[in-house]
Parts: C-alpha cells; sequence; structure tokens
C-alpha cells in the first residue's frame, strides 16, 4: 500500500498541474444549478445511509438539473479506492474522508479550498480543532460534518457480579478484564485483523496515556520506546488472557459486534457502541455506559487519545464544486443536521455550535438516557486528537494508520513468536521507509 499511495501522490500530483478556481456556492435565487455529481461515503449503517439519501433525494427534487449518485464504501475500501484512483481521476466529486486521509489528500494536490462554504455557515460555529485539521496556509480544504472520541466501554451488571469498580488503571483494567472472563464472555477482545487499523488504535490509547506518541516530533514513527514496548506487551497480555483468540483477524464491526451482543465486558470506541447494543440486545441498554480512558497511574493527569472528526471534501476533478457545496451546506441546516445526528444518537456529535443546545436535540430519548456518556465523550474530545496529530496535521500521522504495519507486527509476535523488540523494530523501520517516500 505504500508503494501505491507514493505512486498515486506522485501521479495525480503530475496530472493536475491546471488549478482550477473555486466555485462560490449557489445561494437560492441566484440561478439553476445543473449536472451530475457523485458522492463517495462510509456511513455504511442504516440510519445514516438513509439520511443522506433522502437528503439528496430532496435537493434533486429542489434542483430538477441536479443528479447525484451516492455510493458507499467501509473505510479501508474508500482509502484503496481513492489512493489508486487518483492517477487515473477515478474519484468522485464529492466524499467523506477520515482527518489522516485529508492530510493525503491535501498533499496530492486532489481537493478545493471549501473557504467560501465554511464561511456561508459561519466559520465561527465551527470548533477549531476540528476545522483546523483541514487547514493548509489560510485555505481550509475539508470541513467537519461530526464529532466523536474514544472512551472505555463497560458492562455494568458484570462488574456487580465481582464486586469490581470501574479501572481508573490498566492495572486495574486487566485484573478486572482477566476475572470477567469467564462463562462465554470476554474481559477485552484486542483486535489486530492488518485490514484495519484497531490495534494501532488500541496502542496509541496506551501510548497516549504516558504522555508519548507513536511518532516523535520530527514525524519518525516511534515504536521502540520503553513506553511503546510496555503498551505492546500490555495488549499481548489482553489478547492471551482476555480475549478470543481470533481476534488477531478482527476489524472495526467484528471487534464492535462482540460488545453489541453482550460478549465482552470492555471495550473501547465512541458512543457508536449504544445503537451497536440497542440494534443487537435491546436487553443490555441499562447495563452499558462508558468511562475515561484508563490511565498508567492513577494520579496522572487527565487526557484524550483519539478524536474523529469526520470531514466532506470536494475533490479537484469535479465539474461542479458549486453543487458540492450547495449539497453540502444542505446538509448543515438544523432540521437535516439534527435527524443527521439522530441516525446515531451520541455516537455522531456535533463539530457546529448552536445544535446541542436547542430542545430539538435535547429531547432526544437517548440523548437523555446516555447524558453522562455524552459528558465523558465531549471532555475527551476537547483533550484529543486524530492519531499522531498531536505534534501536527501530517500526511505521516495518515500513513500510520492506514498501512496496517502495527496490525501485521502483532500478528508476527502473537503467530511467529517473533520477540517484542525485534517485531517492534522492523515495523518501525518498514514504516519510516514509507514515511521517506512521501516526504
Amino acid at each position: 500500500m505504500g508503494a501505491i499511495l507514493s505512486v498515486a501522490i506522485l501521479s495525480g500530483c503530475g496530472s493536475q498541474t491546471e488549478s482550477r478556481e473555486a466555485a462560490k456556492v449557489s445561494e437560492e435565487g441566484t440561478g439553476a444549478l445543473q449536472g451530475d455529481i457523485t458522492f463517495w461515503h462510509s456511513f455504511t449503517q442504516g440510519p445514516r445511509l438513509e439520511v443522506i439519501q433522502k437528503t439528496a433525494d430532496q435537493f434533486m427534487k429542489d434542483n430538477p438539473g441536479v443528479n447525484i449518485t451516492i455510493e458507499t464504501f467501509s473505510w479501508s475500501d474508500f482509502y484503496t479506492k481513492w489512493t489508486t484512483g487518483l492517477a487515473s481521476g477515478n474519484v468522485p466529486d464529492m466524499s467523506t474522508a477520515l482527518p489522516g486521509h485529508v492530510v493525503e489528500m491535501m498533499d496530492a494536490g486532489a481537493l478545493i479550498p471549501v473557504n467560501d462554504l465554511v464561511d456561508g455557515i459561519g466559520r465561527e460555529r465551527f470548533f477549531e480543532a476540528a476545522l483546523s485539521e483541514g487547514k493548509k496556509g489560510s485555505d481550509y480544504f475539508s470541513i467537519p460534518l461530526y464529532s466523536h472520541a474514544q472512551v472505555m466501554w463497560y458492562r455494568k451488571d458484570l462488574l456487580k457480579e465481582i464486586g469490581a469498580e470501574v479501572p481508573a488503571t490498566w492495572e486495574e483494567f486487566a485484573k478486572t478484564a482477566k476475572k470477567l472472563t469467564k462463562d462465554g464472555v470476554y474481559g477485552c477482545s484486542f483486535p489486530c485483523g492488518s485490514s484495519d487499523m484497531m490495534a494501532t488504535r488500541f496502542l496509541n490509547f496506551y501510548v497516549r496515556s504516558g504522555g508519548g506518541s507513536l511518532l516523535t516530533d520530527d514525524l519518525k514513527a516511534n515504536l521502540t520506546s520503553d513506553l511503546a514496548i510496555d503498551g505492546i506487551n500490555f495488549w499481548l497480555y489482553i489478547y492471551r488472557n482476555c480475549s478470543p483468540q481470533d481476534s488477531i483477524n478482527y476489524a472495526v464491526l467484528d471487534q464492535a459486534n462482540l460488545y453489541y451482543q453482550g460478549k465482552t465486558a470492555f471495550d473501547f470506541n465512541s458512543g457508536f457502541q449504544i445503537g451497536g447494543v440497542e440494534t443487537n440486545s435491546p436487553d443490555l441498554l441499562d447495563q452499558i455506559d462508558c468511562a475515561p480512558l484508563p490511565k498508567i497511574h492513577a494520579d496522572d493527569p487527565d487526557y484524550g487519545a483519539e478524536t474523529s472528526n469526520i470531514p466532506m471534501v470536494v475533490w479537484k476533478n469535479s465539474k461542479h464544486p458549486e453543487i458540492c457545496k450547495a449539497f453540502m451546506r444542505k446538509l448543515y441546516e438544523k432540521d437535516i443536521y439534527i435527524k443527521f445526528l439522530e441516525a446515531t444518537p451520541v455516537g455522531m456529535l456535533p463539530s457546529i455550535t448552536g445544535i446541542s443546545d436547542t430542545e430539538e436535540y435535547k429531547s432526544n430519548p437517548m440523548v437523555q438516557k446516555f447524558s453522562n456518556a455524552a459528558t465523558v465523550i465531549t471532555e475527551a474530545m476537547d483533550m484529543g486528537t486524530a492519531i499522531g496529530f498531536e505534534h501536527c496535521p501530517s500526511v505521516q500521522a495518515g500513513l500510520l494508520t492506514s498501512q496496517g504495519i502495527i496490525e501485521a507486527m502483532f500478528q508476527d509476535i502473537i503467530t511467529n513468536g517473533t520477540p517484542v523488540e525485534e517485531a517492534a523494530q522492523a515495523a518501525q523501520d518498514q514504516l519510516n521507509e514509507i514515511f521517506r517516500a512521501v516526504e
């Protein structure tokens, strides 16, 4: 994938030498919109997909000259599709993305600025940290649609059965998870499937809890520090003592489904856990809650390990950026935006002000029921960044999570018995080689 990405970026830059001035968003009454656009997004769950499709249908009804084709991809498939399609121009008009993707897209010169869209909605309404993830110079190349953060989810009933408190440290977490691994329930699954970024995410939790980073200040991979080695050994302990053995191949949905179905006592995720449990095991809905991520020492400072501000972008190849921006703006209209957030209440939190304090938003039963979870997640959001963005938004941070190298490192240790320090050094060298290819 590193080689593919390098070719895609180099070819993409060479094939898009002519700049296209960003078209202004059409305002009501200034002229009819005409043209076809394709929208790629990764909202694979039904309710979110349905809100997006209904909004597109209404937009096309209001603008008869417009046709919007929506295609849905998982995040891993989306990454492969845009990186391999960049050189040939096989990219959409607009899409969602992950923060790390946006930095790579900007570096490839694949996007147009959306300053006019941001200003049209109201720059002051966006949380600056979310908006700045897509900023280069004075231009914004992405606009955040919703936000969330990773926290620790637990089963209240299972903790009560063994008389345990909610773990505050990693040591307490490991002891409690091991005790709860019984009777068909695992304490905590450790996922390291190479098609996803889950092992990178979990390792980042531990390293960030110690004030460290998976990248150095000069944006080199940092997997061989004492803190990173401790983190690798910690998650190997969890895998060997508290996790199903086939989690070695788990991606994000495999991992989440175990918690949704009541088969794990702990998991790490955003508020998306609520909707998953409601759908799969509604009888357990009263038994779940979340807490801040564990610390190494109880008196360590509070921290946020991973905040995700999920953005939308307009691709430079688009012949109709004005349609893309007009449709994006439609998604932020209060009634539509609240309906979108309600598709996954507490899972998707607003990226703009003036929403969470409205009666329409606060009246949602799930928002009311899980008000504590919303508070915990919001506090984590305020302290965290995308993985690796604690230094600054960078291509290296995106590659850190997209290449599956840390996942392959864990698989090598587990399957082949490779010593931890040796496997960590090999993975670090491999990542740094990829980083050099895009410097």
